[in-house]
């Protein structure tokens, strides 16, 4: 019985679920989910499709229900939707817009990205977007609007880009105007003229700052923001009371120094810093943005006979649409009339034109290189390859990897140790530092808290994250996770499936050996004359190798099935026999010297079919699963990075073999059963082994799921883009080694980030706050170094501001050279 929370504690949910067909349906959810710790009450409704829940949100979450009501067999109707985020600096805005939207009844689990500046929102079904767009304001940030259509999802960040680069130009002219005014000799209102000129650059230029501190303060925290804003704050209103009041320094001996210079350079500094880094982040999604160039503004429509153009928007099921040569496709479809040879690079990364004609899929966004045709839309708007591409890319971009969990935790704890340290840097300096005491006590007070950056922190991760899984996809690999991406560098073996993953999934005709008196064409049109108009796959794959040889078929009669052995026909005049050595032995035909030759083909793991005519044997015909191109040499790449190969396949252990020993695989599985796959990915689990299975993503469902890295097989617009944590689009193996190859670059681009980014605040911090004092308090520092760290080793805050913003930028261009990484198979 489910454990009853207070009454503070309690809150309710209404789920909408699909799949029940009856009221058993119901009960049976009503039961599972009335049996979870820390649900009070369940009650499903059968007639409304509902099930209303009172939870402890302590206890457990609406993400543990609904994973709870799919174990059942049934699933919460919820909804995935992407947001633009603005206001948004360091890692503690993240983690605070977290929890702003996770406390929205109805929302079942939030990520969001500072890198993309987006929060991708799983929520039930019916719940209001106002309301957490009202949850974010409340919590001192800006919720955009879901985006409808492909080209909405950068039109925030362009946004946000230029109100930043607006107010640093503004900010950057008054900024040079003080520093000009403050090199020149005093004069009457010079200090008016400098307040005047401060205030527009501190409240209109910085106000970003102030608004995000607020935010902060009002939910008792602290962020990148508070740092800037009370570091600007202290230099610009010590400033106010030199101009206002300049007897209260002189009443306690000290001279009354103006620091509108240092408080509006520290602004225009960071806002420089933003605008260079949101720059370089707009890079990290390139990958997106090129997908998004891809997609046809116009179709060009039949209808009623007539050509009609009309906006890719406007495009309907249904629809009959003619393509140019030249052209790009505008949406899914299949081929009615023409045939042409497409360029599909661009989404599965297939370099090769694919030979379409009618009855033929075309996917959206390709190229058309030769002929015309016609092709009906299928797939339209967010359904469309293209489309379903670009949001997966989007989900993994806005995902989490656990090495990024752990640097937002320590970022939490981060910007309150930096406001500490700042305090006791100026308590210190105050009560035991030179002359004048409070002037150094502030600027080293101001410069601790500029230098100290969790931005780098924040961003180390994500931008990595965001180039790697764009770089992916740009290569026909869709990676779902930040999660996969992470995982992927640890995998020692791969486990394979032969059929369709391996193999091209079709028999196919590899030998023909024919008695002297006969020929291998003779063979091969007389036995598929006799398979002409089968269903069987084996004899479908003879007529195929016919007709790639333009041999003539031959008219049939008499034609009988033999189950499980083979077929009799008339052709030309002979009675024929096509069929397995049992058909051969049950009639006692001659083998005529070619049993040993069919010995040797079966031991390579090929089928072996006899042609009998006239009471003899007259030749043979072999057929075999082939391996798919440049299959080996995958293997060999996955060989030279110390993985393991393992095929598992539910073949007799003779084909497997074969078939291993052709292309290296390390290891066999054979005549393992699909239910069974699973348990042989525990067992090597087991033994330590970090396990990838690649499958073809439907019957190996069971084994992707439970394999540390799913990778399935998909081609064209059949990809099954559900299943696993990658997907290769083209169906290629050398995807499985570069997107292996891929994770290890960018998990190596995350340790560089996440060293660069706590060296730079452990090495500088201390800097700030006064420590090369110790050095150069008595001697002095050198004059060359006098710009930097003053007259007694103190660091300028306006360096200290210019090293902060350079400190975000390097890591995200430390993460733009993901850009050059090029696929392990080429």
């Amino acid at each position: 019985m489910a454990s009853k929370p207070s009454a503070s504690k309690a809150k309710k949910a209404h789920i909408p679920i699909t799949g029940m067909t009856c009221a058993t349906c119901a009960a049976t959810i009503q039961k599972g989910l009335s049996r979870m710790p820390g649900v009070e009450r369940a009650k499903v409704n059968f007639a409304s499709e509902k099930a209303s829940i009172e939870y402890d949100p302590a206890r457990v979450t609406l993400s543990k229900v609904k994973n709870a009501i799919s174990r059942l067999g049934y699933e919460a109707a919820t909804r995935k939707s992407i947001f633009p985020v603005s206001g948004m600096t360091c890692a503690s805005c993240v983690s605070r817009v977290e929890q702003a939207l996770s406390g929205v009844p109805g929302v079942i689990s939030v990520n969001v990205n500072l890198a993309s500046e987006k929060a991708t929102v799983e929520y039930i079904e019916g719940t209001e977007v106002a309301d957490l767009r009202r949850a974010v304001k409340e919590a001192g940030y800006e919720l955009g609007a879901e985006a409808e259509t492909l080209e909405d999802v950068t039109t925030a960040s362009r946004r946000e880009i230029n109100n930043i680069r607006n107010r640093f130009i503004v900010a950057a002219v008054l900024a040079a105007a003080i520093m000009a005014l403050m090199w020149t000799p005093s004069f009457a209102g010079k200090p008016y003229l400098l307040w005047a000129l401060a205030t527009p650059v501190q409240f209109w230029a910085g106000w970003r700052f102030y608004r995000g501190a607020w935010g902060a303060l009002r939910h008792r925290t602290a962020d990148m923001n508070t740092l800037i804003a009370v570091g600007t704050s202290a230099a610009y209103f010590y400033s106010v009371v030199a101009v206002i009041s300049p007897g209260l320094f002189a009443a306690s001996g000290q001279e009354a120094h103006l620091y509108f210079d240092t408080s509006a350079m520290i602004v225009t500094l960071i806002l420089l810093g933003r605008f260079l880094e949101a720059r370089a982040k707009g890079q990290t999604s390139a990958a997106i943005k090129n997908l998004i160039g891809l997609q046809p503004k116009t179709a060009l429509i039949i209808r009623d006979g007539k050509e009609i153009e009309i906006p890719i928007e406007d495009v309907q099921l249904g629809d009959l649409i003619l393509v140019r040569p030249g052209e790009r496709v505008p949406v899914d479809g299949i081929i009615r009339q023409g045939y042409s040879s497409i360029d599909e690079s661009m989404i599965t990364g297939e370099s090769l034109p694919v030979e379409k004609t009618v009855g033929d899929g075309v996917i959206g966004a390709t190229i058309n290189k030769t002929g015309s045709f016609r092709f009906e839309a299928t797939k339209v708007g967010k359904d469309t390859t293209l489309a379903r591409i670009i949001r997966l890319v989007e989900e993994a971009q806005g995902s989490k990897a656990p090495v990024q969990r752990l640097a937002d935790v320590i970022a939490g704890y981060f910007v309150p140790i930096v406001i500490g340290i700042a305090i006791i840097t100026f308590i210190i300096w105050y009560l035991v530092g030179p002359t004048p005491a409070l002037t150094y006590a502030l600027l080293n007070f101001v410069a601790v808290l500029i230098i100290a950056c969790p931005c780098a922190l924040g961003l180390a991760t994500p931008t990595a994250i965001m180039v790697g899984t764009g770089r992916g996809a740009e290569h026909g690999i869709l990676i779902k996770s930040a999660g996969a991406l992470e995982r992927s560098h640890q995998i020692d073996t791969v486990l394979l499936d032969k059929t369709g993953t391996l193999t091209r999934g079709e028999p196919k005709v590899t030998d023909i050996l024919a008695i002297p008196s006969s020929s291998q064409e003779e063979v091969l049109q007389l036995a598929a004359s006799a398979e002409h108009g089968s269903e069987h796959p084996l004899g479908e794959a003879i007529v195929k190798a016919a007709a790639d040889k333009k041999l003539k078929l031959l008219p049939a009669s008499d034609f009988n099935a033999i189950p499980g052995k083979g077929v009799r026909a008339s052709v030309a005049g002979k009675k024929l026999l096509l069929g397995n050595l049992k058909l051969i032995e049950d009639t006692g035909l001659s083998m005529n010297g070619l049993g040993i030759e069919a010995e040797r083909l079966r031991e390579k793991g090929k089928t072996v079919m006899f042609l009998g005519a006239d009471s003899r044997v007259m030749g043979i015909i072999a057929l075999a699963d082939t391996l798919k191109p440049r299959a080996k040499e995958a293997l060999q790449e996955l060989h030279r990075m110390g993985i393991e190969t393992v095929m598992i396949t539910g073949d007799n252990r003779r084909t497997a073999e074969a078939i291993a020993h052709e292309v290296g695989i390390d290891r066999v599985l054979a005549e393992v059963l699909p239910e069974n796959k699973s348990r042989e990915v525990k067992k090597l689990q087991k033994k330590g082994k970090v396990v990838a299975m690649v499958g073809d993503g439907i019957n190996d469902a069971p084994a992707l799921a439970q394999a540390d890295v799913g990778i399935a097989i998909g081609t064209g617009t059949d990809v099954a883009m559900e299943t696993g944590d990658i997907t290769l689009i083209s169906g290629d193996l050398e995807g499985i080694a570069t997107a292996i190859s891929l994770s290890k670059s960018t998990m190596r681009t995350i340790k560089q980030n996440l060293f660069w980014a706590f060296a730079y605040n452990t090495a500088l911090i201390p800097v700030a706050a006064g420590v090369l004092y110790l050095a150069f308090g008595n001697s002095g520092v050198p004059s060359g170094l006098n710009f930097i760290l003053g007259e007694y080793g103190f660091l300028n805050p306006i360096l200290a501001a210019a090293a902060m913003a350079a400190s975000s930028i390097t890591v995200v261009f430390n993460s733009l050279r993901l850009k050059r990484f090029k696929p392990a198979v080429t």
